[in-house]
């Protein structure tokens, strides 16, 4: 099978790769690149675990092609913090316990870092409905929509 050369650029660096046709983007940011944050799960987009940003819009990676994102702009959990420091976001999730296996976390953060950007002051009910396409086995939520309520009040303080 023929491969092509593909440019993305993933949480601010820029990567040239040749790709089967047949790659999903989560095996050519894990497997090619080494982005390892977001995890291969239901590989039908159901669990939400393999949830990265292209271009601003949080995607399940396990249902785009890496072709399909030749050129864009890629932001993968391990983009969320700066300087190896964690964001408000990360921090919250470790001070509400909102993690246990983990397995889950990558998808949600970025899923929940996408949604606070687009609503600055979320009722529980709009958190939980941001976050419905990303199945947790082990939480029960309740601590997640706790520490993504408690990071939009944070930065409700900041703004």
């Amino acid at each position: 099978m023929s491969e092509h050369d593909i440019s993305v650029t993933v949480n601010g660096e820029q990567h040239e790769l040749s790709v089967e046709p047949r790659t999903l983007l989560v095996t050519a940011l894990r497997d090619e690149l080494g982005y390892t944050g977001a995890n291969v799960g239901c590989e039908t987009g159901r669990c939400g675990a393999c949830t990265v940003r292209v271009n601003g819009e949080a995607i399940k990676s396990c249902t785009r092609l890496a072709v399909q994102a030749d050129g864009s702009e890629i932001e993968t959990v391990e983009g969320l913090g700066e300087n190896g420091d964690l964001s408000a976001l990360q921090e919250r999730f470790q001070e509400h316990h909102g993690l246990q296996c983990g397995y889950c976390t990558p998808g949600m953060l970025v899923t929940a870092e996408t949604f606070l950007r687009e609503n600055d002051d979320p009722s529980r009910e709009e958190i939980r409905e941001a976050i419905e396409g990303n199945l947790c086995r082990c939480t029960g939520y309740q601590n997640i929509v706790d520490a993504i309520e408690a990071t939009a009040d944070q930065l409700g303080e900041h703004r």
